[in-house]
């Protein structure tokens, strides 16, 4: 269950009664979209429907018969969320907009890069600038997800930007390859490996562009700077870094 401070109240007023439950706001616009996947009382502040959720009222159980066939409130509570409104304060609508934002700006950042820049990641303080600029503002009521593409096209008049995947092949000397390779092959998705007659390890990864500096930081640290990487743009093109 979630606490108190992070839920808001799914409304439904029917046969002239009013429900309410306390629920995640995000998981309550999944469950409205038909989305949501996982455990409903992970998302939900109570395993209860109320009358007057501020005050604790609760309804009688013949009016959540009339209007639901039930009174177990892990069968109602979908129901209110879906077929009632999600109420937020001000306050909630803020944080919901901050925190989205947040992850709008960090999967940005993630997968884009700049291709005026021989593709260089974008750091996280350009893309928050460039939103600013275009005037984006993220909507606290959609999924990130659902925002991206319509972010991009505000930000493209404002700095050239892109989203791409990267691929780079990493060579870990032999006295790192058994600890190393183990934590740089989980980076991304791993499209060939070789263990050498040395003992040394090379791996072809691919991931979001926006991780590259990510990674060679994290090669680097896993090797004690002993790491030899190549970013592979296509067979006859190899930059090695």
């Amino acid at each position: 269950m979630i606490s108190l401070d992070e839920a808001v109240t799914a409304r439904l007023e029917s046969h002239g009664e009013r429900f309410e439950v306390l629920v995640d706001p995000d998981a309550a616009l999944s469950i409205k979209r038909d989305e949501f996947e996982g455990d409903l009382e992970d998302v939900i502040a109570a395993e209860d429907v109320f009358e007057n959720a501020s005050r604790g009222d609760r309804p009688a159980e013949g009016d959540l018969e009339d209007v639901f066939g039930t009174t177990e409130p892990l069968e109602i509570i979908p129901e209110v969320i879906k077929r009632g409104e999600i109420q937020i304060t001000a306050d909630q609508r803020r944080e919901m907009q901050e925190r989205k934002h947040n992850k709008l700006v960090n999967q940005i950042t993630r997968n884009a890069v700049n291709p005026q820049m021989d593709d260089a990641p974008h750091p996280p303080d350009r893309i928050e600038s460039a939103l600013e600029d275009a005037g984006f503002s993220v909507d606290p009521m959609e999924p990130v997800e659902e925002q991206i593409d319509e972010a991009l096209d505000a930000l493209r008049p404002v700095i050239p930007i892109r989203f791409d995947e990267v691929t780079v092949a990493v060579q870990v000397p032999p006295d790192h390859a058994g600890s190393a390779q183990a934590k740089l092959r989980s980076f991304g998705d791993l499209e060939r490996e070789e263990w050498q007659a040395d003992g040394s390890w090379i791996g072809v990864l691919t991931f979001p562009a926006g991780l590259q500096n990510e990674f060679f930081d994290r090669a680097n640290e896993v090797t004690s700077g002993e790491a030899e990487t190549q970013i592979i743009k296509d067979e006859d093109d190899i930059k090695t870094r």
